[in-house]
C-alpha cells in the first residue's frame, strides 16, 4: 500500500489563521507599493500630458516613449535596474511608476483633447489665458478620462507588484513564489485571492471617487 498523501487544499482557513502576521505584512507591502506608485505616476503624468496638449509636437514623442517603456518585460526591467539602484523597494517602485505612465499620460491627453470646443471658446471670450484655461476649464473637464486611466493603471499595478519577487520584494508575490516552490496550494490561492480583492477594491474606490468629483457626467448620462 502506498502511504496516504498529506492534505493539500487550495483553500485553507487554518493556513490563514496560522500565518496571519506574515500575510498581513505582505499585503501591507503590496498596498503601499501600489498606492505610492500610482500617486507618483499621476503627479508626473498630468504635467507631461498638459505640456503635450499645450504643445502638440510633444504628444507623439511623449506617448511613444511611454509606450516603449511599457513594452519592456517587467522581469527584465527589475533585474537590470536593481544592480544600479541597489535597493529592492526603490527598484520595484520605479518600475511600477514607469509602467503606469503610459496609461495615465494617454488617458489624460485624450481627456484634454476631448473637451468641448464650445467650452474653450467661451473661456477665451471671457479673457482666459492659456494656462488659466488649462487648469480651470480643460483639466476639470478631462477628469472622467483621467479617472479611467487611473483605474486601469491601478489594477495593472496591483498585478505587476507580484513580479517584484524576482529581486525579493514583491508583496503578495512572495507568498505566491513560496507556494509554487513548495507546491502548497493554499499559499498560492490565498495570495491570488488577496490580489484580486485588492484590485477590485481600489477600482471600486476610484470609481466612486470619479462619480463624486464629476457630478456633471452623471447628469449628462441621466439626461440621455
Amino acid at each position: 500500500m502506498t502511504p496516504e498523501q498529506p492534505a493539500n487544499p487550495w483553500l485553507s482557513w487554518q493556513y490563514v489563521q496560522d500565518n496571519s502576521d506574515e500575510i498581513l505584512r505582505y499585503l501591507g507591502e503590496h498596498v503601499t507599493l501600489t498606492l505610492q506608485a500610482i500617486a507618483i505616476a499621476l503627479v508626473v503624468a498630468i504635467p507631461l500630458a498638459a505640456l503635450a496638449h499645450a504643445w502638440p509636437r510633444l504628444a507623439g514623442p511623449l506617448v511613444a516613449t511611454t509606450g516603449v517603456l511599457y513594452t519592456i518585460p517587467s522581469l527584465a526591467l527589475f533585474a537590470v535596474v536593481y544592480p544600479f539602484i541597489r535597493d529592492r523597494r526603490t527598484t520595484v517602485l520605479l518600475g511600477l511608476v514607469l509602467y503606469a505612465l503610459l496609461l495615465l499620460v494617454r488617458n489624460t491627453l485624450v481627456g484634454l483633447r476631448g473637451v468641448d470646443p464650445a467650452v474653450t471658446d467661451a473661456a477665451r471670450g471671457l479673457g482666459y489665458g492659456r494656462w488659466r484655461m488649462l487648469f480651470t476649464v480643460e483639466l476639470p473637464n478631462a477628469l472622467p478620462a483621467v479617472i479611467t486611466g487611473l483605474r486601469l493603471a491601478s489594477v495593472s499595478t496591483v498585478a505587476l507588484v507580484t513580479v517584484g519577487v524576482v529581486i525579493g520584494y514583491g508583496g503578495l508575490g512572495q507568498l505566491m513564489f513560496r507556494g509554487f516552490t513548495s507546491g502548497y496550494h493554499a499559499q498560492i490561492m490565498t495570495a491570488t485571492l488577496l490580489c484580486l480583492a485588492l484590485g477590485l477594491t481600489i477600482d471600486l474606490v476610484l470609481y466612486l471617487v470619479g462619480r463624486l468629483v464629476t457630478p456633471w457626467s452623471r447628469a449628462a448620462v441621466s439626461a440621455r
